[in-house]
């Protein structure tokens, strides 16, 4: 009786495998007041009526000046932060949104694939007041929620771990589609 003891012993020491937990280094996430970052709009599943930010292509830049001190080490995720938009929206001759718009987003944890440790701290526009109207919308550092091996890093347009980046003329952005008001 004892050797079909052994032999699952055996067998199990065999097929066994060490299992790795995942390691916590995730990079972390600084950004100082005044740092101006670019996001990308994204895609929304369910438009809103009336929401006029709506009609903007997926991937238009918003250049915006952080207000908050923003830290992943301190912040839990779901922190909110605000910002003000520093370069117009323009399509044709209309101004979309106006470089004094105020921005609202929070800090995000996301999984990532790609990401080493499976996931990745990302800043994410939820809303915006262009004077007096209220916007939902989502924005990232990224041009894509999708995950590709090339995916930009927060930091490949603005030195987010501690400067303050500061743009002296920051230009419209341009939208190559006139938008109906």
């Amino acid at each position: 009786m004892r050797i079909p003891t052994v032999v699952v012993l055996c067998i199990t020491a065999i097929f066994a495998k060490p299992l790795r937990s995942q390691t916590s280094t995730l990079e972390p996430m600084h950004v100082s007041p005044g740092t101006v970052l670019t996001f990308h709009l994204q895609t929304r599943l369910h438009p809103g009526a009336g929401n006029d930010v709506d009609v903007l292509p997926s991937g238009t830049v918003l250049r915006v000046k952080i207000l908050d001190s923003i830290d992943s080490a301190v912040d839990r995720d779901g922190s909110e932060f605000r910002g003000v938009v520093v370069s117009p929206v323009v399509a044709g001759k209309v101004t979309v949104l106006h470089s004094d718009s105020e921005v609202r987003g929070i800090l995000a944890l996301l999984r990532s694939r790609n990401h080493p440790e499976g996931f990745r701290y990302e800043l994410l526009i939820t809303g915006l007041n262009d004077r007096g109207k209220n916007y939902d919308l989502t924005a990232s550092l990224n041009s894509s929620f999708r995950e590709t091996a090339e995916q930009p890093s927060a930091a490949a347009d603005t030195d987010i771990k501690g400067g303050s980046r500061k743009d002296t003329a920051p230009a419209a952005t341009k939208l190559a589609v006139p938008v109906s008001n």
